[in-house]
Order: C-alpha cells, then structure tokens, then sequence
C-alpha cells in the first residue's frame, strides 16, 4: 500500500499511467465494450481490468494522477449513441463533472460515431475495462503534462 494513492490503481495501472508520455491515450471503458480485442492492438497490448468498480470510481482515480491534455480542445473523447448521436446519457453527465472537479474547469469532452471511437481505441496507449454497465461507457483520456 502506498501513501496518498488511490488503492484502486493497482499495480498494472500505475505501470502504464507512468508509462504513458504526453499525448498519449487511456481508454477507459464499461463492460460491454470490445475492450480485449482492442487492447491487443494498444501500445501496451494487454487489457487491464478493474472489476468490481464502475466508470465514475475508475475516472476518480486515475484523475488523481493523471493530467488532461491543455493543448487540444477536448482531451476527453466518448462514444455517440448510436441512432441518436446528440443524446446524452447518465454516464456521460456524470464523467463531465467528474473531470471538471479533478481539473478544476470545464473540460470539452468530444465525441466519435462508434467504428471511429473504436479505431481511436485500437490506437490508445491502454485500455481500462470496468464492471460498469453501460450503455456508452466508452470515454478516451488525452494524456498532458504536469
């Protein structure tokens, strides 16, 4: 156990948010996401998997660690909902105010259509699959610097 982090970043996870460069992504995802077969295309190649804690829990954590991206416009990607791309649904709300409160601003989160949120996952650094539910818990972080 360490001292001032989180216990839900585990091992794996503190590997790969300390390996991660500037620019870098982070997928983090529920569980209904393709996450295994993306993640093998990833930089990292394996998936990491944090049963037991939702999106919300899981986004807390690594923003306690994680810096956003300043210089692009929306470090912060999700997934439209497929039929209806200007819907938001719960998760959606709640992961704009989580990433608000951990960079202490609004935050511009963007959105692609799900075969091009899907393309962009296969190109993230690694991929965070949760026990979250769903629907359309699929959001990329853009990693900045501190």
């Amino acid at each position: 156990m360490l001292k001032g982090i989180d216990p839900i970043l585990t091992a794996d996870m503190l590997y790969v948010l300390k390996a991660m460069g500037h620019g870098d992504d982070l997928l983090l995802c529920d569980r209904n996401h393709p996450a295994a077969t993306l993640a093998a295309k990833t930089t990292h190649g394996k998936l990491i998997t944090l049963f037991g804690a939702d999106l919300a829990r899981t986004a807390e954590a690594v923003l306690s660690v994680f810096p956003l991206d300043t210089f692009v416009e929306e470090p912060v990607m999700r997934m439209k909902v497929v039929g209806n791309p200007e819907q938001l649904v719960p998760i959606h709300h709640t992961m704009q105010a989580i990433i608000n409160k951990a960079e202490g601003r609004p935050i511009a989160m963007g959105a692609y259509e799900r075969f091009d949120f899907y393309d962009a996952a296969a190109k993230s650094f690694a991929i965070v699959q949760t026990s979250d539910p769903g629907p359309y818990g699929c959001f990329i972080f853009r990693k900045g610097v501190i």
